[in-house]
């Protein structure tokens, strides 16, 4: 079991790196996914996350495209995006993946894992310093999401 602390790490590079693991089998648990930033300019990637919202199936809303509002979702949707999915191999990795909104110790201990003593994975390319950058949760409440 492989826990990653997203605070201040950039969501693509971390993103591969629970991918990969989940890839090999492992339980993948990401925890603080609101503070999760992701590089760019902060208008731009606000502006395209609620262009992505217009997406719709117009014959019928329960088809989807589903978009997600929720931190905790919204960084396991990009994890999804770095496996393959689709198949069986990736839909396996994809039981795997477990991301929460900060360190939340009910379920950390529902999953057996001792909260005292947690060593979260090194992600040293993941914390590469930005200038221009916006975080997960920045991104969640522009698009209509709310999340305590």
């Amino acid at each position: 079991m492989i826990i990653i602390d997203a605070k201040d790490k950039v969501l693509g590079r971390l993103c591969t790196v629970a991918a990969k693991h989940a890839l090999l089998g492992e339980e993948v648990i990401v925890v603080n996914s609101e503070k999760a930033l992701v590089a760019g300019n902060p208008k731009k990637i606000i502006e395209e996350n609620l262009d992505k919202l217009k997406i719709k199936n117009k014959g019928n809303y329960r088809l989807g495209p589903f978009h997600q509002k929720s931190p905790d979702r919204f960084v396991r949707k990009t994890i999804r995006g770095m496996l393959p999915y689709k198949k069986t191999r990736g839909r396996r990795a994809y039981k795997n993946v477990k991301c929460f909104i900060g360190v939340p110790k009910k379920k950390l201990t529902e999953l057996n894992v001792n909260v005292e003593k947690i060593s979260y994975l090194d992600t040293p390319n993941a914390v590469k310093p930005l200038r221009r950058r916006v975080s997960v949760g920045e991104i969640c409440k522009s698009i209509g999401g709310s999340y305590d």
